[in-house]
């Protein structure tokens, strides 16, 4: 009976009410006051306890900070994002690794830092040879049939070779550079890979294919230099000009303005464009494929 008056008594005090006072130190004056019960107190700090416990346990589970949660699982969605971005990331290096070798090679031609004997091999290869035939014994039947088929069709591989390299350009349309008169032609053995064009004062040099700048810069021997990346590995070079009006990067069109005829750089005499074409890495002559006049 003892023990169960002292858990009422207990209970009684939980719900005995007190005043909680705000008084004004000076005055004495009563400013706010609060009825609470140890009860109230317990329920009030209880609630906001439970609260910020639920809050908690919702920013983990449901916001994208569980992620820093050590040893919480990553989401499979960001995981599949990390590795495209990965593998994007592997192919852009590649890429712009080939893009510099690219640009190099690209230096080299425009500053003539060209061998021009391996070129000329390659242009003046001996032709493959196919009558290695001759060497066997013929009977009188077989050399009046070898006779009869030479004489059908005969087969020239330079011409072949010629052909297949005319015919991948040819369809071209060749918007003219610049409309002027031919000084200095075309001649690989004194390292001239292209030809010279005078032309009066600030006529616009204008882009003979469709292409995007790879080049657009100053060289001490040819002053302002344009180069333009075609298709088919076809490159097209402006050098001496006065002004470019074109970025490395930027899209031209087929007689687009690039640059303004100049006498920039060393290796000049006068107002004139220098302009090259190269195939394949090899310099051609630019007068068999655009008409000039």
């Amino acid at each position: 009976m003892a023990e169960e008056n002292k858990n009422k008594s207990w209970i009684r005090q939980l719900r005995n009410k007190y005043r909680l006072v705000i008084m004004n130190d000076d005055t004495f004056e009563e400013k706010v006051s609060f009825k609470l019960s140890p009860m109230n107190v317990f329920v009030f700090f209880g609630t906001i306890f439970l609260t910020l416990i639920i809050g908690l346990i919702y920013l983990i589970a449901f916001t994208p900070l569980r992620e820093y949660v050590p040893g919480y699982a990553a989401d499979i969605t960001n995981q599949g994002q990390v590795i495209h971005l990965s593998i994007k990331t592997d192919s852009l290096e590649k890429a712009i690794l080939a893009k510099d070798h690219f640009i190099k090679n690209l230096q080299r031609v425009l500053n003539g830092d060209v061998d021009i004997d391996s070129s000329i091999a390659k242009n003046n290869a001996t032709p493959l040879r196919f009558d290695t035939i001759k060497s066997l014994r013929k009977s009188k039947d077989d050399s009046l049939l070898r006779s009869q088929f030479e004489s059908e069709s005969s087969f020239d591989l330079n011409v072949t070779e010629n052909n297949n390299k005319i015919n991948s350009i040819s369809g071209f349309f060749f918007f003219p550079p610049l409309k002027g008169t031919v000084t200095n032609t075309y001649d690989p053995t004194t390292q001239h890979f292209g030809i010279d064009i005078v032309a009066p004062k600030n006529e616009a040099v204008k882009s003979t294919l469709d292409g995007t700048v790879i080049f657009s810069s100053w060289t001490v021997e040819t002053g302002y230099v344009i180069g333009i990346q075609h298709s088919n590995n076809l490159v097209s070079v402006y050098k001496h000009n006065a002004t470019l009006l074109k970025k490395s990067g930027n899209s031209v069109k087929a007689g687009e303005a690039i640059a303004i005829v100049g006498d920039s750089g060393e290796l000049t005499t006068g107002p004139h464009l220098h302009f090259e074409l190269w195939y394949n890495g090899v310099p051609i002559d630019p007068t068999e494929y655009v008409a000039l006049k």
